[in-house]
């Protein structure tokens, strides 16, 4: 076979009319199968295996990223729902703290109006018994004057029988002399 290859070598016919030499041909030949084979055995089938690692690595990345992405959809639409029920119930809480300062505000407000209503009775009483007290002593003064007046225009001091009974009589409108 060698033989004929190098008979194809011949410059002046076949391959050596192109050129090539067929010795040359046949070692670059061998080379070349050999270079394949080393490469293929030491080289290529390494390559392939961290590229197949590698485009598994990237695979299943990818499907860790689609899932935490389906993930985090369903986190948000939770939070959303939670957060959605914590506002309710802070609106239901900020509803009883009205609603308990408005009863607080009307219990000192009827509170307030009692207290008030106590001190104007009790200011009514006081006024009453200051009238009371005051007329009385307006009345044993306006004896004591008309005692005195009594005694001026009829000159003579009267008992307190009599006394009694002309003030009587003069506090009722009747003058009697």
């Amino acid at each position: 076979m060698v033989h004929t290859l190098l008979y194809f070598g011949d410059s002046t016919s076949g391959l050596g009319a192109l050129g090539l030499d067929g010795k040359a041909f046949v070692i670059q030949l061998i080379t070349f199968v050999l270079a394949f084979w080393v490469l293929k055995r030491y080289a290529f089938t390494p390559i392939t295996k961290v590229l197949n690692e590698r485009r598994q690595l990237i695979e299943s990345g990818v499907k860790i990223g689609e899932e935490m992405q389906k993930e985090k959809v369903k986190l948000e639409a939770k939070i959303s729902s939670e957060l959605t029920s914590a506002r309710a119930q802070a609106d239901a809480i900020l509803a009883a703290a009205n609603d308990a300062a408005r009863d607080n505000a009307r219990e000192a407000e009827t509170k307030a109006r009692e207290k008030a209503e106590a001190i104007i009775a009790d200011a009514k009483q006081r006024t009453s018994q200051d009238v009371a007290r005051a007329r009385k002593q307006l009345e044993s003064e306006l004896v004591g004057l008309i005692s005195d007046a009594t005694e001026a225009i009829i000159e003579e001091k009267v008992d307190i029988k009599k006394d009694a009974a002309l003030i009587d009589k003069a506090l009722k409108g009747r003058v009697a002399v």
